[in-house]
């Protein structure tokens, strides 16, 4: 692992607290790897050997069952996944694969579990982050089983102009085919949503996103703070989709 990492992993709220010593232990029984794109890291089923730290790239945590397949989340820098596994020492129960070149520390889950017992401020850590992502996919459950089609993508799209101080324009974090699957639907049947969302108030146009009329978009989506949050601990926990970006 390059020292010069080390900061930017220390930095990451799960780690900011621990004890000096335990978290020179951690990383001394860490390495780092490079993986191509398109390559599946973790299978689901598999043990959870080791926490990862993705310091560039990308990674899609996705699932499977009956030939149908899903995005659970998509990963960037710099944040962990997937923690809950490594914690309880179970099988993952979401595979993973790299949308692009990544750079990513693999930590052996049996030295987090065993520095975990014994330094009681790592612990808390441990503890919030599973909380922000218990939370973040409740909230995201919610949408799925609460709001129709449209009323999800309306949602989504105004829900990330929030997150850039209601910005009227920005492009969209992930390609259309994962934002569809990770609201539930066919990249068909979210081309044909987006379409019909131009009457009210939003459009989009490749990636970059248009907030016509803020009005008719807030009308549709009827935002809720139970279900769209702020939630800002969420991010980076590897439970979500990664934060959008101002159009420039």
């Amino acid at each position: 692992m390059r020292p010069d990492d080390l900061p930017e992993v220390r930095r990451l709220p799960l780690f900011q607290k621990m004890e000096a010593a335990n978290f020179d232990e951690l990383v001394g029984k860490s390495y780092m790897q490079t993986f191509p794109a398109g390559l599946e890291m973790i299978r689901q089923g598999d043990p959870a050997d080791f926490l990862h730290v993705m310091l560039e790239g990308a990674v899609e945590l996705y699932a499977k069952w009956g030939g149908r397949e899903c995005t659970m989340a998509v990963v960037r820098p710099v944040s962990t996944f997937i923690l809950a596994a490594c914690i309880k020492d179970a099988p993952y129960l979401m595979s993973a694969r790299t949308l692009e070149r990544s750079r990513i520390i693999l930590i052996p889950s049996a030295g987090l579990r065993e520095i975990f017992r014994r330094d009681t401020e790592f612990a808390v850590s441990v503890v919030t982050e599973l909380a922000a992502s218990f939370r973040s996919i409740v909230r995201n459950t919610k949408g799925l089983k609460l709001r129709n089609s449209r009323e999800r993508v309306a949602s989504y799209l105004l829900r990330q102009s929030r997150l850039l101080d209601d910005a009227p324009s920005y492009r969209l974090p992930v390609e259309k085919r994962l934002l569809a699957s990770y609201l539930g639907m066919t990249p068909e049947n979210l081309s044909r949503t987006i379409k019909t969302l131009e009457d009210h108030g939003v459009k989009v146009d490749g990636m970059r996103v248009i907030i016509t009329d803020r009005k008719k978009l807030v009308d549709l989506a009827q935002p809720d703070t139970l279900i769209d949050g702020p939630d800002p601990d969420a991010l980076g926990t590897g439970s979500s989709l990664p934060p959008v970006q101002r159009w420039a």
